[in-house]
């Protein structure tokens, strides 16, 4: 059998890198040469050799996976998606199965836990240590989305009693078991929180200090039932590379690390983006969706949009007599309802992106309405003269082109209102601005605007 060769060149690119190594993996495994596949990946990050996992065809991902020494497998398998981690239990013998989970960091055990079925978790379940099994429990406990359920219970606690050289000498024999030593934190005999330490504040103090002397008592810590998206703006807004969480008593139950928020912040963003657009993912992965599953999502939306647009038609049956007497108005019923939505969907975009990074608050409604208002003017008037231009090169009727010129800046105005003011209703009413703003704002458009225009044209047209 002819070797294969197993060196891989450094590329800058990324991309390429990652895919000349699947490349080379694949053959490789294809070929059983599984020792020169192993070589190939032992030097590689843990989130790279998920990556190139994730990319192989299905039957090929177990063997990759199996060549992983038991530390790599652990941190190559958090890194990996959910429903690969879910193909690979089904294939994996139950021995490998409970070792590898039983290594789980808490936080990433109960984020695969969610996507797998009943059946299974209780399976599992069973056959974790009375520690795993405790940990694990405390977190399914709290409420999705939440401090409490994201949180992980690895975190190295000391005592204010505790001096220098003895906090040091118990970080040295617990630190493999923890996800984080960078930041310490102290507690009192009731396990409250009462202090935070760097290790390098520890490792740079006198031997026979005490922890409760050199720590930093104003702690910034969050509940166990603050939401996530709050968790990763704290942690944002503090540069932490962790934060502490604290029950109802203040006892310290549990740490966030920066790289889940991470995870928060792309998963909160991804929501948004899709909410925008009348999508909900529900947290699947979007693009592996069946298409009816696909369609499901969007047709809600789209029915109550088709709904509201029923109310344009009626608002141009009423101004029939307008239309027949100057057919010419009839073309610009596009122009103006477009450019209206695409006015009314800047503002909307700035405020709710606004009040999502907490930029915005809600006390400060009427001066956002305010400055959406003046820009809505602003581009309504550079809209409208230009408009107006060009409809009477189009028509030749000055009378036209300055409906049509009018309209426009009327229409730019209230979609500016509309895009900066109704985010703020919906989030005073605890409802999500990306998902309610869009249809309202198109509806006040269409059919306002189309109402304006007309009433404008048999105004200046003395129909």
């Amino acid at each position: 059998m002819t070797e294969v060769t197993t060196t891989v060149r450094l590329n800058p690119d990324r991309e390429e890198l990652q895919k000349l190594v699947r490349a080379q993996i694949e053959t490789l495994l294809e070929t059983s040469q599984f020792d020169a596949a192993k070589t190939i990946l032992t030097p590689v990050q843990p989130a790279d050799i998920a990556d190139v996992i994730e990319s192989l065809p299905s039957r090929l991902q177990v063997l990759a996976f199996r060549l992983l020494s038991k530390n790599e497998a652990i941190d190559v398998y958090e890194h990996l998606a959910p429903p690969v981690q879910e193909s690979l239990l089904e294939d994996f013998k139950h021995p490998e199965v409970l070792e590898i989970f039983n290594q789980m960091s808490p936080d990433d055990r109960v984020r695969l836990l969610d996507e797998l079925p009943a059946k299974v978790v209780r399976q599992l379940f069973k056959h974790l240590s009375n520690e795993e099994r405790k940990a694990t429990s405390l977190l399914l406990g709290y409420k999705p989305e939440t401090a409490g359920r994201i949180m992980t219970t690895e975190y190295v606690s000391l005592k204010e009693d505790y001096t220098a050289s003895q906090a040091l000498d118990h970080i040295r024999h617990i630190a493999t078991s923890f996800e984080t030593i960078y930041v310490l934190y102290v507690t009192n005999e009731s396990r409250r929180l009462t202090g935070t330490l760097s290790l390098r504040n520890l490792v740079m103090a006198k031997p026979e200090e005490y922890i409760g002397q050199i720590m930093v008592p104003d702690v910034v810590s969050v509940h166990t039932n603050t939401d996530q998206e709050e968790v990763a703006r704290t942690i944002q807004h503090y540069d932490f590379l962790a934060v502490p969480v604290v029950d109802s008593e203040q006892r310290l139950v549990g740490i966030v690390t920066v790289d889940d928020v991470i995870d928060i912040l792309e998963e909160e963003a991804t929501e948004d983006i899709y909410t925008a657009g009348g999508v909900q993912s529900q947290g699947d992965d979007y693009f592996k969706s069946s298409l009816m599953t696909v369609a499901r999502k969007r047709v809600v939306w789209l029915f109550i949009l088709l709904v509201t647009n029923t109310l344009t038609s009626q608002v141009i049956h009423s101004q029939e007599d307008v239309l027949q007497k100057t057919i010419a108005l009839a073309a610009f019923i596009p122009l103006l309802i477009d450019a209206g939505g695409n006015v009314g969907a800047q503002s909307s975009t700035v405020v709710i992106r606004g009040l999502n990074t907490e930029d915005v608050r809600l006390t400060q409604v009427l001066p956002v309405i305010a400055r959406e208002g003046g820009a809505g003017a602003l581009l309504g008037l550079m809209l409208g003269i230009v408009v107006t231009v060009w409809a009477y090169f189009l028509q030749g009727d000055w009378l036209v082109a300055i409906t049509v010129g009018s309209s426009l800046f009327i229409i730019s105005l209230l979609a500016a209102f509309a895009g900066g003011g109704l985010p703020f209703l919906f989030k005073s009413m605890k409802l999500d601005p990306a998902l309610m703003s869009a249809p309202f704002i198109t509806t006040a458009v269409d059919v306002l605007g189309v109402a304006i225009y007309l009433l404008i044209a048999r105004s200046l047209l003395g129909i």
